[in-house]
């Protein structure tokens, strides 16, 4: 909700002129802040303050909101670390759950390692092969 074009509240919708020291950023955080404060508690604070203590109002709201911001990225970031290590470690148990099976069915799995004639000699790629002479499908 945009503040300035806020037909309901027509004493705040004009304290954009009265506030013309304030930046276009501190001013979007000023009706950020009326979102989470509400109007009427941000236009009597901004009343009550010298610019000064505006500015540092402004900037300290600033400065929370993007804290707030950094540790909610770094919570993410730490819960996407945590899948993905989930992720290998169930990986790593279906291999070997699959290799428990296939010892278990009499045959044995071996890693092979091959070079690949489209790629060079250099490089090398991983195989599966199972000792029932079953190649897998390219």
């Amino acid at each position: 909700m945009n503040m300035l074009d806020d037909e309901d509240d027509q004493s705040f919708h004009a304290t954009r002129d009265g506030y013309s020291h304030l930046s276009n950023v501190e001013w979007d955080a000023v009706e950020r802040m009326g979102s989470t404060m509400g109007i009427h508690a941000v236009s009597v604070m901004l009343e009550a303050l010298n610019r000064d203590a505006q500015h540092a109002t402004i900037a300290k709201f600033i400065q929370n909101k993007r804290e707030a911001e950094r540790e909610k990225l770094a919570l993410l970031h730490q819960q996407g670390s945590q899948q993905a290590e989930l992720l290998r470690e169930q990986g790593a148990q279906q291999f070997e759950l699959l290799r428990q099976q296939q010892a278990a069915a009499g045959g044995s799995m071996r890693l092979v390692r091959w070079k690949s004639p489209s790629r060079g000699s250099d490089k090398r790629l991983n195989r599966l092969e199972l000792s029932s002479g079953l190649e897998p499908n390219s």
